[in-house]
């Protein structure tokens, strides 16, 4: 009996359409990885579960995918942890390797590991598939794609400034206007527990602080409140909820709010490096933002944080982000290794072209010219110019069976191939080609090389 065709949950195919334009993105994102200086490396899919293992916390942990040991894994299993029903016991002693979390960690593992081979500031990209066993649902999957790019063994913040212009660069060349780069830095957000006198609490008061454009003023607020934080330090920073101003207006609120925090001061000073540098250098389609609610990746970021929003006119969450930290690598043992890094949400990017149209059409032709087949001579007759096409460079290809015209035709247009050539007895006399223009319907004649030039050109 024929077994049901499916996929596992939270895993997709992509049809040729998807793929060229999930590949236009990539390739775009490439080009300027490439042109900033950034070098390609690629990590096994998967991973020796103690590299993984104990990196992203405990909701972490339970979502790695792990790989089951070969042969018969069960005989090896102390009985009394088998008997135990203790899972995470038992997955230690059936299970040695699991499937890649993210590239974050595996990137810290081949810097350690190859740290003798590499000269340092290293900077690289990588752009490769990760695993999450989480509950699917829109916009998140148990596979996707990861597109980094990080400098590491460098603590100067010239590397925050190529970053947001690198974001800026990308989103120009994909046509993506009205893209926001949010930034915030840990060091403010420090600042402002200190001087709220709340340090103990800075994760519950970031944490809370994040979800300002979820629940607003209040709700952020009662959250506060609920963890502890006191009503005279709510009154304190009451500034920070309605900072409404430009980049530089709000640096001069946040240096007024700081001025008795030395870690608050410093945010700051790296803030105003990166704005003056940006004001000489200006950015082409992007806009520059300083969200001081911004706290993401807080267990692990140190210096600046970036978040991407899309365009206003796109309801969608973030299409990127990445920020400053100060030692990776200590999870492997190299310490004070510094480090800066950014990830690009393919999917989610993809999504938002596709809602404003900005796919260039041309980008879905895989095949420039298709050969009408009318029978064995003509089609020996049409692949002689069809491997003068290929070496050419020129996409061409041959229709199998020599079926009706129509039927080959309607193939042709469904498959939006911009040129249809029919060649029979009488072309084959004259040594010529009948080349028909599909969206106009207009036929011309060429001999091979004039063929060979107007396809190329165009």
């Amino acid at each position: 009996m024929a077994s049901k065709a499916s996929i596992p949950k939270g895993t997709r195919d992509f049809s040729p359409v998807e793929v060229s334009r999930r590949h236009y993105i990539i390739s775009t994102i490439e080009k300027h990885f490439k042109t900033f200086g950034f070098q390609p490396i690629e990590t096994p899919t998967f991973e020796n579960s103690e590299t993984l293992m104990g990196k992203y916390g405990d909701e972490g942990d339970r979502l790695i995918f792990k790989i089951l040991n070969s042969g018969d894994f069960l005989r090896k299993v102390n009985s009394d942890v088998y008997n135990s029903q203790d899972s995470l016991k038992l997955s230690t002693q059936i299970s040695e390797k699991a499937l890649k979390y993210d590239l974050t960690v595996p990137f810290a593992r081949y810097v350690v590991q190859h740290q003798n081979e590499i000269d340092f500031p290293f900077k690289r990209y990588q752009i490769q598939n990760v695993y999450r066993a989480d509950r699917p649902q829109k916009g998140r999957f148990r596979e996707f794609l990861q597109c980094d790019a990080d400098v590491i063994g460098s603590d100067s913040l010239w590397q925050e400034v190529e970053f947001i212009q690198l974001y800026d660069a990308v989103f120009s060349s994909l046509g993506l206007e009205g893209v926001t780069i949010k930034m915030n830095n840990r060091k403010i957000l420090s600042g402002l527990a200190e001087v709220i006198e709340e340090s103990d609490k800075l994760i519950d008061f970031t944490v809370a602080l994040d979800k300002l454009d979820k629940i607003g003023e209040e709700g952020v607020k009662k959250e506060m409140l609920e963890k502890g934080i006191s009503e005279n330090a709510l009154k304190n920073i009451q500034p920070i909820f309605s900072l409404e101003g430009n980049f530089s207006t709000n640096i001069k609120l946040l240096k007024s709010l700081l001025s008795d925090s030395e870690v608050g001061q410093r945010g700051i000073q790296e803030l105003e490096f990166i704005e003056k540098a940006l004001q000489s250098l200006p950015l082409k389609t992007a806009q520059l933002d300083l969200d001081v609610t911004l706290a993401r990746g807080l267990n692990y970021y140190t210096g600046a944080i970036f978040e991407i929003s899309a365009p206003e006119e796109v309801k969608m969450g973030s299409i990127g982000g990445g920020g400053r930290y100060d030692d990776l690598t200590g999870i492997f043992g190299l310490k004070n290794m510094s480090g800066v890094g950014v990830s690009f949400g393919l999917d989610r990017i993809y999504l938002v072209l596709e809602e404003l149209d900005l796919f260039p059409k041309a980008i879905e032709e895989t095949t420039k010219v298709l050969f009408i087949n009318f029978g064995e001579e003509e089609a020996l007759y049409a692949l002689k110019a069809v491997n003068a096409l290929r070496a050419a460079s020129v996409a061409a290809e041959l229709y199998p069976d020599a079926d009706k015209m129509k039927k080959q035709m309607t193939y042709a247009d469904k498959r939006n191939i911009p040129f249809v050539v029919l060649a029979g007895g009488t072309e084959m006399q004259s040594e010529v080609y009948n080349v028909k223009y599909m969206k106009s319907g207009e036929q011309e004649s060429f001999n091979l090389e004039e063929l060979i030039k107007k396809l190329s050109n165009y």
